[in-house]
């Protein structure tokens, strides 16, 4: 299959696998390059949420995912299921039309959601992705936007405003301070925990000082998580150059063959949260 990059990254194109209304090709070509950050940030996750709860006392806190394409992050969260077994959910489904791939995913969502009560608002930049993430029923409310260019209208700050959690697996990189500055920001008096798996090429660092100007303290988790593997030779080629012109070792890393991400948590510093 022919692999197109990003000028600007270098990195393989997957547009056309986010503009079908339902999400059997994305899986079908994520499966082909074993994309398994959703899967290895899972567990994380799970463990930011259970922080949460425990530090405020929100039971059934309210999750935001950013760039969350068909509500990934959140089927994962909500089911007791895996990568593969999502991928394999929806193979050999050829004969069935969208409306029965939701009400297959609504019906095990109904007998398997894990975590009951807790919402799950999904931003992303593919309207189809985001109709079929809610109508599926693993995402409670989308915002469809692009902040990077444009601040949130009202409806939209106040969907976002809801949230308790951030959460990202990709897209921080595509997106940048503008985003997250204005996600947050929407919130009023509190500022939201946040947990971003970026990939190695992008830098936090920048962000990260940005946020701290609204009150964060970000760390970065030790080690790197798989992401998945390069779509081509020239994809690694350009993504192994871009990596060696910041000064970043890919020996034990990228050089192996796939993309690597790291994660960084920022929480609101003691007494910093806003009154405005």
């Amino acid at each position: 299959m022919p692999v197109s990059l990003h000028s600007s990254t270098g990195k393989a194109s997957f547009d056309d696998i986010y503009d079908r209304p339902d999400p059997r090709q994305y899986y079908a070509r994520m499966a082909e390059l074993d994309y398994q950050i959703p899967e290895l940030a899972k567990p994380h996750f799970q463990k930011l949420l259970d922080e949460y709860r425990s530090a405020t006392g929100i039971a059934a806190p309210a999750v935001l995912d950013l760039g969350c394409s068909y509500g990934v992050n959140a089927a994962l969260l909500r089911l007791d299921t895996t990568m593969t077994e999502l991928s394999g959910h929806y193979r050999g489904r050829d004969a069935d039309d969208t409306a029965a791939l939701i009400d297959r995913d609504r019906t095990l969502l109904r007998s398997g959601d894990r975590l009951p009560g807790v919402r799950f608002i999904g931003m992303d930049a593919s309207r189809p992705a985001l109709d079929y993430g809610r109508a599926a029923g693993f995402l409670d409310e989308v915002v469809h936007a692009d902040l990077e260019s444009a601040e949130p209208t009202e409806a939209q700050r106040q969907t976002l405003a809801g949230a308790d959690l951030i959460i990202s697996t990709g897209c921080v990189g595509y997106i940048t301070e503008h985003t997250l500055l204005r996600v947050a920001r929407a919130h009023g008096g509190k500022l939201p925990w946040m947990a971003h798996f970026v990939l190695r090429m992008f830098a936090f660092d920048p962000i990260a000082a940005h946020l701290e100007t609204l009150g964060y303290h970000t760390e970065r988790a030790p080690g790197a998580y798989r992401q998945r593997r390069f779509a081509s030779p020239d994809e690694q080629a350009r993504v192994l150059n871009a990596l060696a012109d910041k000064g970043i070792d890919t020996a034990d890393a990228e050089s192996d063959g796939w993309l690597y991400a790291q994660l960084y948590l920022s929480r609101p510093k003691p007494g910093t949260e806003r009154e405005d």
